[in-house]
């Protein structure tokens, strides 16, 4: 068999990323979608509603760090495998259940299998990427995030038109075993990789090695990660940040459907444009602080450096409250949400950068999973303040407060990362 050489391998590699994650938070993002007609049907409260959200992000947290330990130890390629047969499997059982423990139960297999993502994309772009391109490759699959959300917004009304939310789920969960039979078939790491051209591979591994501290190579204990400080500087920008994007995914539809009367029956040219928002926040942000290091910023002031611009554009979702008009709200936070991304594409490259290859996605899984304990919490509160102001026929009010303290909460995590990483070499 030939084996025919493929210039710039890994930006194809890049694509299968892109196109997992995609699907990754579509399968994701079906139930906040479908809230509405289940509400309707099962009779669900808020509550409910918060209790399946944290079913998800409970698993989610054991499953990232199990992924991230994982795939450190059996390899990118079949780590991210187990994921998406797990998590596919998984959206695809939704169809079956018929009460809040069922839709729990569904959540909890799409939580374990779901994190496998992020720890396996970031271990191929450490793997596959020379330093100063890794944050536009982690923010150019980090985009997927936003595509997927906006592919749901197409899919789920369309498939919900002509059959039902069954079949929504029956449809959307077998897309990742299509994709599963291309990343079988193509992926491999660099040194394996009998369709890389050798100019490539020498690109690959030189880059990675620019302005390395050596001893950051070796290898390093699981359980020793959980002593550095910039594995809780990480942790930081999981747990404090990563509930707000899920609060973005999980309730947004619903904030529009309540306070501007959105029909989420059919396709929302307001979600729309707010997720796709997300794409430009994403490379953007990733392209920012690669734009920095090519111009001789150290790479950890470039990562943080960013970071904190983004923290201070964060809080322009505070104004929300005050706004009447639905394109207005749609302005703001579509701002809100790409400056999150911006953001989420660097915490993730951050890690990259101050960790050896062999632990970035245990590294990734540690904070994930920090992410996610914010994930169970930040529900409950959620659930809670809507709750009590759908009491008071003021449900707006409830969204209100939790924009204000989302637009406070970049700048506090920002403070902790700097603090934590100020010994931090690169």
């Amino acid at each position: 068999m030939i084996n025919v050489k493929i210039n710039n391998y890994r930006w194809l590699v890049l694509s299968l990323l892109f196109v997992a994650t995609t699907i990754n938070y579509l399968d994701r993002q079906v139930i906040g979608l479908l809230k509405p007609t289940l509400e309707t049907e099962f009779n669900w409260s808020e509550t409910d509603f918060a209790h399946i959200i944290m079913a998800f992000t409970a698993a989610y947290a054991l499953g990232l760090l199990a992924f991230g330990w994982l795939i450190d130890k059996v390899g990118t390629k079949w780590g991210y495998s187990i994921s998406i047969i797990v998590w596919s499997t998984a959206g695809m059982l939704h169809a079956v259940a018929r009460s809040v423990t069922g839709f729990s139960a569904a959540r909890i297999g799409l939580g374990i299998g779901e994190a496998g993502n992020f720890p396996a994309a970031m271990k191929a772009v450490s793997e596959w990427f020379p330093k100063k391109e890794r944050g536009i490759a982690t923010g150019i699959f980090n985009a997927g995030t936003s595509i997927g959300v906006v592919a749901a917004l197409f899919l789920v009304p369309w498939i919900l038109s002509y059959y039902g939310w069954k079949e929504v789920f029956w449809i959307t969960g077998a897309l990742g075993f299509v994709w599963l039979l291309f990343w079988l078939f193509l992926y491999d790491i660099p040194s394996k990789q009998k369709r890389l051209t050798d100019s490539e591979l020498k690109l690959i591994l030189l880059g990675q090695a620019i302005g390395q501290d050596q001893s950051n190579e070796r290898p390093i204990k699981w359980i020793t990660l959980f002593s550095l400080p910039r594995t809780w500087a990480f942790i930081t920008g999981k747990f404090f940040i990563d509930p707000i994007f899920w609060f973005f995914l999980f309730w947004l539809p619903s904030y529009f459907s309540s306070t501007f009367a959105l029909d989420l029956t059919k396709p929302s040219p307001e979600l729309m444009v707010i997720y796709t928002a997300t794409t430009v926040g994403s490379i953007g942000g990733g392209y920012f602080s690669s734009w920095l290091i090519k111009r001789g910023w150290p790479i950890l002031k470039a990562r943080k450096g960013a970071l904190l611009l983004f923290a201070l554009l964060e809080t322009s979702i505070i104004l929300t409250q005050f706004v009447t008009h639905v394109w207005l709200a749609v302005a703001l936070i579509s701002l809100a949400v790409a400056v999150h991304q911006a953001w989420a594409t660097n915490i993730f490259t951050l890690a990259s950068d101050m960790f050896p290859k062999s632990s970035v996605s245990s590294v990734v899984g540690i904070g994930g999973m920090s992410g996610a304990v914010g994930g169970i919490l930040f529900p409950m509160l959620v659930g809670y303040l809507l709750d009590s102001y759908k009491m008071q026929e003021n449900l707006s009010g409830g969204y209100n407060l939790l924009f204000t303290i989302c637009g406070f909460t970049y700048l506090f995590a920002w403070l902790i990362i700097h603090l934590l990483t100020r010994k931090t070499t690169g």
